[in-house]
């Protein structure tokens, strides 16, 4: 695996400050009632998807969930059609019919979310079946949150996945909240990772960092490119928000917000390249402002689409 330079390193920080910024400026419009639905935010765990990301090739595929904005634009989605999208306009990438909780993209391998825990590992596992199947060389990766550990599909996708050697790797984003439930009362175990070895697979664990979670990834990919079978990766992250843009979240003690808070993906990683000089003050301030304008243009053309019109609302439907 090779280490990234310097310019490689300024992008992967680029990328997980606007994915930051995108949600932030997603909630302020969903509050202003402009998406429809419900939105799901990732804010504090945007190391996850540009360590993975930047590992797999366009080709390859990529399981998202419910809270899969950050995963999306880390694969390569188009920030002004995957806003359209969210906006319910005929310019999305799915034409504004997903929304944000079934976001989907198949031309990027976007297998897409479901609203329905765990519904989407089963879904992976077998497009992991297909391209072992077809020998094309594609890599699956599948992520979740620790609470679809305790569905069925997680189980039985693992059992199967390590039976037929399948080249995925499950990464499981364990923000230590399943919806409103705190991951000591549903789960016995510390850690999902202790859950593989039931299925004799590899399995680590690491902090929400983006190094440690960037070498985890990149080893776990190309061992399953290599016909190496799957894998299990768990991310110790941290929610910031409740489990829905709105949730106030009264179930939760506000010492364990603020200490979420401070495990900050972003802020980690842009201390470090500060340290190594890759990055300056102004340097961030122009990165910060040249995202803004990029955002701002995109939910102006995501104002401006059209909806889709009503004679098209059978179009594309399987019967």
């Amino acid at each position: 695996m090779k280490k990234p330079g310097k310019n490689e390193l300024i992008g992967f920080y680029t990328k997980m400050v606007r994915i930051r910024a995108v949600e932030e400026r997603l909630m302020d419009v969903f509050s202003k009632g402009e998406i429809p639905g419900f939105l799901h935010v990732s804010i504090g765990q945007e190391a996850t998807p540009i360590a993975i990301c930047s590992h797999l090739r366009e080709s390859d595929y990529l399981g998202i969930t419910h809270r899969g904005h950050g995963h999306a634009l880390a694969k390569g989605m188009d920030l002004k059609l995957f806003m359209a999208e969210l906006f319910g306009r005929k310019n999305g990438v799915c034409r504004g019919r997903t929304g944000s909780l079934h976001l989907a993209y198949h031309k990027l391998g976007i297998l897409g979310a479901s609203g329905i825990i765990g519904a989407g590992i089963p879904v992976a596992t077998g497009a992991a079946f297909a391209a072992k199947y077809k020998k094309t060389g594609q890599v699956v990766v599948c992520t979740f949150g620790e609470g679809a550990t305790g569905e069925g599909t997680f189980h039985e996708s693992l059992n199967i996945a390590s039976l037929w050697n399948l080249p995925i790797v499950f990464v499981c984003e364990n923000n230590g909240w399943a919806e409103l439930t705190p991951q000591a009362v549903h789960m016995p175990v510390e850690g999902v990772v202790e859950r593989v070895a039931a299925y004799k697979m590899a399995g680590s664990a690491v902090p929400n960092e983006f190094f440690k979670i960037f070498e985890e990834a990149g080893k776990a990919i190309d061992a399953a490119r290599a016909g190496k079978g799957p894998s299990l990766l768990e991310v110790k992250s941290s929610r910031w928000h409740g489990h829905f843009a709105g949730d106030a979240q009264k179930y939760r003690p506000q010492e364990d917000i603020e200490m979420a808070r401070k495990d900050d993906c972003i802020l980690k990683f842009e201390k470090q390249l500060l340290k190594d000089r890759l990055l300056t003050p102004k340097k961030i301030a122009k990165i910060r402002e040249d995202i803004f304008e990029e955002i701002e243009a995109a939910v102006n053309f995501a104002r401006q689409s059209p909806f889709p019109d009503e004679s098209e609302l059978m179009d594309g439907l399987y019967a």
